[in-house]
């Protein structure tokens, strides 16, 4: 069997094309948060690729699988008293599923996010339909902290969120 090759890079605007046919996808869009646009076009990856320049510090990658782009995951640092926490994100593309990808994603993310940028806490909500993202941070060793009830509104029902975090052992 083949290993998995998975890494984060930079997002170019030459990927706007690949970004825009993985984003467009309702069940990628159920999973995250109503400003996430669909249907998600060219003009809409474009419009996040260039924003990503305007980042002080790296905080949002492309993931790789074997060579190919799958997927986003970002940190979105917090401000005054929390900035050295942030919250991550991510979306894998559906005809990637189940390859153990965002689970290497968020390994890599987080390493980044607590070695390079010296966060002290990254978190994450997860609607409450969201197992394989729950999987994918509980392999990463984040500790669920509690679950906000009703918290979520999303495709007119209401859902709990889990919250999720992990400490820089520093």
């Amino acid at each position: 069997m083949k290993p998995k090759k998975v890494n984060l890079r930079e997002l170019h605007l030459s990927d706007k094309s690949e970004l825009a046919k993985l984003a467009n996808n309702k069940k990628i869009r159920d999973n995250l948060r109503d400003s996430f646009p669909y249907p998600y076009r060219e003009s809409d990856a474009e419009f996040f690729i260039n924003s990503l320049t305007e980042q002080k510090s790296k905080q949002n990658f492309g993931i790789e699988y074997n060579g190919q782009l799958c997927g986003v995951i970002g940190l979105i640092i917090q401000k005054d008293v929390y900035r050295k926490s942030a919250e991550i994100g991510y979306w894998i593309g559906e005809s990637f599923w189940r390859k153990g990808i965002a689970t290497i994603a968020v390994k890599l993310i987080t390493n980044y996010g607590f070695e390079d940028l010296k966060l002290i806490r990254i978190y994450a909500g997860v609607f409450e339909f969201n197992i394989a993202s729950m999987k994918a941070l509980e392999n990463n060793g984040y500790k669920k902290e509690g679950v906000f009830k009703n918290a979520i509104f999303k495709n007119d029902k209401v859902y709990d969120e889990h919250r999720y975090f992990k400490l820089n052992e520093f």
